[in-house]
């Protein structure tokens, strides 16, 4: 996991600057130099949004603003590992300025992912099997995001013709290459270089020449007073809230996750003294306690975008405004999910989206067995991550198939459908408890140990299923696919 406070340089890749608060409050370096980072980038898109603002200074201007800013916070954090990072992009660009229309999507594609694979390979031997919370292959992971996106929707937009694509890809399609200084902002805006989200191209463009939130207001036709100029809504209240959850959620990281250890669920003694549903609930915990350094990070993530001004997603029936074009998880629908689909589609919710628009949609064959092979290889090529996204598969097609075959059952009266629900939220929980370990624990020895000391039982239950219930059921309406709800946070919110 990640390294002590007093970690020797060789694996800290960022500035020491910062190196006498670490010691001092007992935190590793890499995330003490992240979080601050982040906090002077939240400082930094205040000043955008407020003196840098599309009223105040042009296009140009807001563009190298969040370049230079973006690269020196690259720097400071990763030191001279971030060359790996601008690399990338200008590999990148050379394949978006040169390649034919026909092929820039590949070679985009097979570019981004291979550098990723092979510095995912050197981290390994860099870091000798450990993982820094925050290394360089993280900003490396957004950025190929970013990449293959804005190359998929290039090739969409100039490549193939209109009534070939689907109502998402035709709204999302760019028509134009990015000129060098869009392209690079895109990529290394101070916003998104740290901890993403990964944005679609079309939006960002908008939002640095001030055409953002007249867009999305304009989408749902609200007009006040009948005048032509729409209200400007203010992001205030969405990053006082956010802020709030983030704190939250970073003093959990700071308690309740270092109170419980990954590595004790692995642990001999506590395997052989405890029993079966002991350690079931054990894992449940220590599942749980992993996640606040996640909440954390994408939350200030999109706190930092909301506060420049992006992230404006539109007004809902009531009239209220909503930024959460760019947020990365739901946790109330995370916490609260009834179904693996629930869970997966609430949370890290760009990156399902990313997922969905350069592999789900364009697969020819087998599209959910192939969109969690690609999560696994931009992941990393830690054996756990394999182990946690081939279980994700059999997970997703065997919790498709009791749904089609048992939900119509309980849905006659509401106790009948509030006792399904109960039913379905624990198992829900411990199956993705039971599915993320691996993913946690990384490595084969302890997964195989951790499955052992479990019996196998999920993977058993979930082969029984595909084996013994019939996919489509006669007389019962056919499903969506199991990956189809891999889109922004609005739609995850619907129909759950």
């Amino acid at each position: 996991m990640a390294a002590g406070a007093g970690s020797s340089p060789s694996t800290t890749t960022g500035c020491a600057l910062l190196r006498p608060l670490s010691q001092r409050l007992g935190i590793p370096l890499d995330q003490v130099n992240f979080v601050a980072c982040q906090l002077f980038a939240l400082l930094a898109a205040f000043c955008f949004r407020l003196y840098l603002s599309p009223s105040r200074a042009g296009s140009g201007v807001r563009h190298v603003f969040a370049i230079v800013f973006g690269i020196c916070f690259a720097v400071f954090c990763f030191g001279w590992y971030s060359i790996h990072i601008f690399v990338l992009v200008m590999l990148s660009y050379g394949i978006m300025s040169t390649a034919s229309i026909a092929n820039i999507h590949r070679y985009s594609f097979v570019v981004a992912m291979g550098y990723l694979t092979v510095c995912h390979a050197s981290r390994i031997y860099i870091f000798h099997y450990g993982i820094l919370t925050t290394d360089f292959s993280g900003p490396l992971m957004i950025i190929t995001q970013k990449i293959t996106t804005l190359a998929f929707q290039v090739h969409d937009g100039i490549g193939r013709k209109a009534e070939g694509l689907s109502s998402e890809q035709n709204q999302l399609a760019v028509k134009t290459r990015p000129s060098l200084l869009e392209y690079l902002s895109y990529l290394l805006n101070f916003m998104s270089i740290l901890a993403g989200p990964c944005s679609n191209y079309k939006d960002y463009i908008a939002f640095i020449e001030g055409r953002h939130l007249q867009m999305k207001l304009l989408e749902v036709s609200r007009k006040p007073n009948g005048n032509d100029k729409l209200l400007e809504p203010s992001p205030r209240g969405a990053v006082l809230r956010k802020l709030c959850i983030a704190l939250v959620s970073l003093l959990l990281f700071l308690t309740f996750t270092k109170s419980f250890p990954v590595a004790y669920i692995v642990d001999d003694q506590f395997i052989e003294k405890t029993s079966f549903l002991t350690r079931l609930c054990y894992l449940y915990v220590v599942m749980q306690a992993s996640k606040p350094k996640y909440y954390f990070a994408w939350t200030l993530a999109d706190v930092i975008n909301n506060a420049a001004g992006y992230g404006f997603s539109g007004v809902d029936e009531k009239g209220c405004f909503h930024w959460d074009l760019l947020s990365n998880l739901n946790i109330w629908n995370i916490e609260t999910a009834t179904s693996f689909k629930m869970y997966v589609g609430n949370w890290n919710i760009q990156t399902t989206a990313w997922l969905k628009c350069v592999c789900y949609d364009r697969a020819p064959w087998y599209p959910t067995a192939l969109t969690f092979l690609l999560s696994a290889v931009w992941h990393g090529i830690y054996p756990g991550y394999y182990f946690t996204f081939i279980t994700g598969i059999f997970m997703t097609l065997a919790a498709r198939v009791i749904r089609n075959n048992f939900r119509h059952f309980f849905t006659s009266s509401k106790p009948l459908k509030m006792s399904y629900d109960v039913a379905t939220w624990m198992v829900t929980q411990l199956s993705v408890c039971y599915t993320v370990a691996p993913f946690v624990l990384l490595a084969v020895e302890p997964t195989i140990k951790l499955y052992r000391s479990l019996y196998f039982h999920m993977h058993i239950l979930c082969f029984f299923v595909l084996l013994v219930l019939p996919k489509n059921p006669e007389g019962h309406s056919k499903r969506q696919p199991p990956v189809r709800g891999m889109q922004n946070s609005d739609r995850n919110k619907k129909g759950k």
